[in-house]
Parts: structure tokens; sequence; C-alpha cells
């Protein structure tokens, strides 16, 4: 008899249903294996979580139908940190293995030798010449990227000792490569391969897994390591996994869905900025990859190292709750490493030029940028993509809105018409302001390709690069450029940027996001790191910073001190990471169904279930619900959605445990 789990989205088949298994398939049929089993008349796909000689159902049994492989994919320690995850974010265990395990891909199944075959990949790179070079660092003897780590050598020797600490580390900016944060990790993977044990890296795009992988084979060797990322391709993100299963490679270097990589005997998990909204699971029950690695670490008995420039507030609740230790850097370090951080418009500024507060492009910016092209790249960070993402009366600055569904109007390009970035729908071009009657127009919200544009006329004969959407640069050169980039798609510059502009600040600040403050610190800093050491670093479009926390941590670099605030503040009003909160989203009488099941369950429904979004197509609306004290919402979540399944009402309600944006 075999227990299976079947791959159905029903909540109220949350749980392993016993099959037959036929004698023909009695030696394949091992645990974690893919079957093929009858359930409700429909053949489904499923995973063998185990084997028992007698079956507690008294009646008749199905038939297993098939082994799909005898590859078991589904390893005890992932399929016991799914089990964890899933009742954690009130989700099914069903949804949680289709992010953990990829869908199958016989070629590269058969591609990849057996366990047994021999000479392993893994042990690559780890002759006497390069373990020689990793020791010298772990141990003191060379310089390491963790010398201005406090504990940074200690950490180290307890990994390469087979220890398992658990570590929230924030890197220093303006590194040279054999010192940046990419070498780091790959110091620190390397000391866990000396222990004998594996390790996953999870970073949020593919421009870091290709920095981390270029780190760890330049101390491991070449083919020490995998990558898993989704653009990949099914064939060779199978073969990677594959490698990992059979252990013929023991580091997976990946994004997101590598968290769950089956490496063998794993001894270090880690994730470098876990801040990223990219790292926050789009796919139900919505996990967070922070969330993911913490569990894993924790069955597995492995270390933890949750590294970022700045601290979010989740990692600070963690080291305030003992899970984490506080990896500290020296303060000599972290001023010699600073950069000089100028908010436009203060101090002396403001009496040399007055439009410096107001101006979009003060001119502390421009001679920033033009020093800094003297001799190299300088980097422009824009908030938005885009043309001019909207446009208000000239006059009274009230927005123009779309007459068919009341959305945005922007410019996609410079030659083409105002439209609606809702539903493309073009306004009259004589339309008058219904607030003041005149028909003129300006631009209130521009994006990064008019910047660019304009940067360009400004800077005649420079180079102008922009990074952003579609078209993410992974690098630029040493030669004098005009780099302008969104958030998360600055390139790495050689030698470093010479200068970095900071635009429109205050549309990060003004975010309508619970995390909007922590989240402009992280973005400010991620761009100023790529600075060149000494290089100016200028914040546009912001207040004083005295005024504003966020922009106080950025100018005294401080990379812990905003999340300590606000982890003080969240405990006072009991809102996340402190308190747990669930959003519900969905057609209006199902959100006020399920917000009364929660109610009398204990759980406190925060506003009401009117409809707060109309579309042309459904009304929709959105709620959140507060734990209640003693109480598991995630459970609670878990068994309303089961006894909406038996009814069959499920539909398109959205449940979201923990969401990142309180919003919704």
């Amino acid at each position: 008899m075999a227990l299976v789990a079947v791959d159905t989205p029903l909540a109220h088949l949350d749980r392993p249903f016993e099959y037959l298994v036929p004698e023909e398939l009695a030696a394949q049929a091992r645990p974690g294996v893919r079957v093929r089993v009858r359930f409700s008349g429909r053949d489904h796909d499923g995973f063998i979580l185990g084997r028992a000689a007698v079956a507690e159902h008294t009646g008749r049994l199905a038939l297993l139908r098939s082994v799909v492989s005898a590859e078991p994919v589904l390893t005890p320690q992932v399929l016991a940190a799914a089990k964890e995850v899933a009742a954690h974010y009130g989700g099914t265990l069903a949804d949680v293995l289709r992010l953990a395990v990829p869908p199958r891909h016989a070629r590269a199944e058969k591609g990849v030798p057996p366990a047994d075959s021999g000479d392993e990949v893994g042990t690559a790179g780890s002759g006497p010449e390069t373990s020689s070079r990793s020791s010298q660092s772990a141990t003191g003897s060379g310089p390491s990227a963790w010398d201005s780590q406090v504990a940074g050598p200690a950490f180290l020797r307890r990994i390469e000792a087979g220890e398992a600490p658990a570590a929230a580390w924030c890197a220093l900016p303006a590194r040279p490569p054999e010192l940046d944060w990419p070498t780091a990790i790959a110091e620190a993977v390397a000391a866990t391969r000396r222990s004998g044990r594996g390790a996953v890296v999870v970073v949020p795009d593919h421009r870091d897994v290709d920095r981390v992988v270029h780190a760890i084979e330049l101390v491991l060797g070449a083919d020490s390591c995998v990558r898993l990322t989704a653009d990949q391709g099914p064939e060779a993100r199978y073969r990677a996994f594959v490698q990992l299963l059979r252990g013929h490679v023991r580091v997976a270097v990946g994004t997101r869905s590598a968290a769950w990589a089956p490496v063998r005997d794993a001894g270090l998990f880690v994730c470098w900025d876990d801040g990223d909204d990219v790292l926050a699971e789009p796919r139900s029950p919505y996990p967070q990859t922070r969330h993911v690695l913490r569990t894993r670490s924790r069955i597995e008995s492995a270390a933890l190292l949750m590294g970022g420039f700045v601290r979010t507030v989740e990692v600070q609740a963690w080291v305030a709750e003992g899970v984490l230790a506080e990896m500290r850097v020296e303060p000599r370090a972290l001023r010699a490493a600073a950069p000089r951080v100028v908010v436009a418009g203060e101090g002396h500024q403001e009496a040399r030029d007055a439009a410096a507060r107001s101006a979009r492009v003060p001119s502390t910016a421009w001679r920033a940028l033009r020093s800094g092209l003297v001799d190299g790249p300088v980097l422009v960070q824009v908030p938005r993509r885009g043309y001019v993402v909207s446009l208000a009366c000239q006059d009274c600055r009230a927005p123009v809105r779309c007459l068919s569904c009341g959305g945005p109007v922007g410019l996609a390009g410079g030659d083409q018409a105002p439209a609606c970035r809702w539903c493309g729908g073009t306004p009259p071009p004589s339309r008058e302001c219904s607030a003041c009657g005149s028909t003129r127009l300006r631009a209130s919200s521009v994006g990064a390709s008019r910047t660019a544009e304009e940067l360009g006329r400004a800077f005649p004969g420079v180079t102008v690069r922009s990074s952003g959407g579609g078209q993410v640069l992974a690098a630029v050169g040493a030669d004098p450029a005009l780099v302008v980039a969104t958030p998360g798609a600055e390139p790495v510059a050689e030698g470093g940027y010479r200068a970095v502009v900071l635009l429109d600040g205050w549309q990060l600040l003004d975010r309508a996001s619970l995390d909007a403050a922590i989240e402009s610190l992280r973005r400010w800093t991620a761009a100023s790191a790529l600075a060149q050491h000494g290089a100016p670093v200028v914040l546009c479009g912001v207040p004083p910073h005295g005024s504003v926390p966020a922009v106080e941590a950025f100018v005294r670099w401080d990379p812990t001190g905003l999340a300590v605030r606000e982890l003080a503040d969240r405990s006072e009003l009991g809102l996340p990471p402190v308190g747990r909160h669930a959003s519900l989203r969905g057609a209006p009488a199902a959100v006020t169904q399920l917000l009364a099941e929660l109610g009398e369950a204990g759980h406190l429904p925060l506003g009401d279930a009117a409809p707060a979004v109309r579309s042309s197509e459904r009304d929709e609306a959105r709620a959140l619900v507060r734990q209640g004290t003693g109480l598991d919402l995630a459970k609670d979540l878990h068994d309303a959605r089961a006894r909406r399944s038996v009814r069959r009402s499920e539909d398109s309600l959205r449940v979201q445990v923990d969401p990142a944006d309180l919003g919704g």
C-alpha cells in the first residue's frame, strides 16, 4: 500500500490517500517518486509519501496507475519543509509541491549519470590549490570579505566545523570585487563544502546569480555549482535539479524557486536581499523565500545567513526573537566604506540655489554628473519606468483622468498622443480640465525613458544607456556614460560609478505600502553601493533628512536603525511581522461570507467587505483580517477554504496570509 499526495487544488482533499501497489510496480514505487493515480474519475499526478503493509481504510482501494519515473524527486527534507510552509500560509500541500518540484523532463533526466557513477562533479575545484586559497580567507591569513564583520571569521569557522549558526549580515558598499558580497557568500559556501556539506544560495535575479556563480567558481573551481533560474528553460532547469538530487553537485545558486533545491546534506542556506519583492512567490500559497529557507535550515540542521545592504523589518524581528544572531560591522570599517550622501536642497545649497529643493534635477546633481563623466560612467536612478507616467493640468495641477475608467493618463513616447495607462483609451485633444477649464497639460510624473532623453540633450556627445523593464543591462564598462535605470535594474559598472544621482525620492517614500520607508532605503542603498569609493551620491526630491527617518538612515548609512525603529512602532500597533494578517480578495459575497466565518472563529476583520474596486467585468471586494489572540489564523483560513471547497464555492477568492502589502 502507498500513501499518495494527489495533485488537486481542492482544499478539502488536502490529505494523503491510500492506493494498492501492483506487483509489477512494487520495486519502483518508492517514497518520493511521481505516480499517476485514478482520482474522482480522472487521472491525476501525485507523489508517494510513504509505504505501509496495512491500510487504514477498510474499503476497497484503487490501484496505482503507473510510476511516472523511478527517480525519488521529493526528498524527505523537502517534504517536511513543504508541509510546514503549507501550514504556515494556510495553503495546501499540493500547492507547495508544485513550487518545490519542477515538472519532469525525461530527456534531461536520462542525460544525468546515476548517483553511483563514480567521480562526482561536486568535487571539482577542491584540489590542493583551491582548498588552500579558500582556507586562507576563512582563517584570516589572507584578505577576506568577512574581515570587516566583527563575528565574520567565527561564523565561517563554525560552518567549517559542521555547526549550524544563523546570522543576519549587512554588507558594506563600494567594495572591490574580491571583497564584495558575492565573494563573501562564496567564502561561506567554501567553508560549508570543507565540512562535507552542500549549500543553497538564493538571490533576486539572474544577474545576481551570475555574480555569485562567478565568485564561487573562483574559489571552488569550474562546475562546482549549478544555476536554477526561470530563464534556463525546462530541460536545463530539470537537468540541474537532477544533478543536485543525485549528488553530482552540492551547491545550488538561483532565484526564488531555488529555495527548494534538493541539495544533499545541506549545511548552509543563504538569502541575499530578502526585501526584494521578486522573492515573494506570486502563486498560492504565496510563501516568502526567507521563510522557506528558515524552515529548511531548521529541519535540516543547517546554517542560515540572511544578507543585504540594509535589514528588513522581518529579519530584525528574527534578530529580536533570537532566531538570528546580529553580525555587526566594525564602526571604523563602516565609516570608511559609506558613500558621501548629499540631500539636494539642504544647508548651503539652498542659499546658493533657491530651486535646489523643488527642481527635479537640481544644480547639485548636475555638478555631480558632470564631474563624474570626466573619467567614467555615472548612474541615475528613476523610480518609474516609461516616458510620462501621468499628466496633470498646467494651471491647477489636477491629475488628468480617463473618461472611461478613471485611470491615469500619460504618454508612452514623445511623439505619441496621451492615453490611459489602464484601458488604453485616448482622451480628446481639446478636453478641458474638470477643475479649472484649462486645456494645457504638464508632466506630473516622469519615467526613465523621458529622463534618459532629457539627460542626453543636456550632455551632448555622451553615451546614454537605459536599463529597466524588458531591457536590463548586467554590466557597463569604464568609459564615460550616462546610465539611467529603474530600481533593481542598475547594472554593475567596471571600477564603480563615478557619481550616483537618485531622482524623485518622494515617489518611493509616498508609496501606499507599510514597507515604503524600508523599501526606499533598500533601493537607495542598492544603487549607491555600486558607486566607486568616495564618489558623490545625490538624493533628490525628498524633505530634509532630519524630518524623514528613511532619509536620515540613508545619509548616516545606518543599515539596521530604521528596521529597529519600524519594528518598535509595529509592535505597539500589532502590525506585521509582529501580528499576523491575511488579505481576502474576490467577489463581495465570497469575501463577506469568509469574513463572517473568521469572525466566528475569533479573528478581527479590519474595515468592511464592501466592493473596493469595480471593473467592467465584475465587482471585487478586498478585506483584511487580523489574527485573534491565541488563535491560528492560517489553520482557520485553511479550514474555511476546505468548507468552501466542499460546497463548491471556492470560486476565484484569493486568500493570502502575511501579505507584503496590506493594501491588497
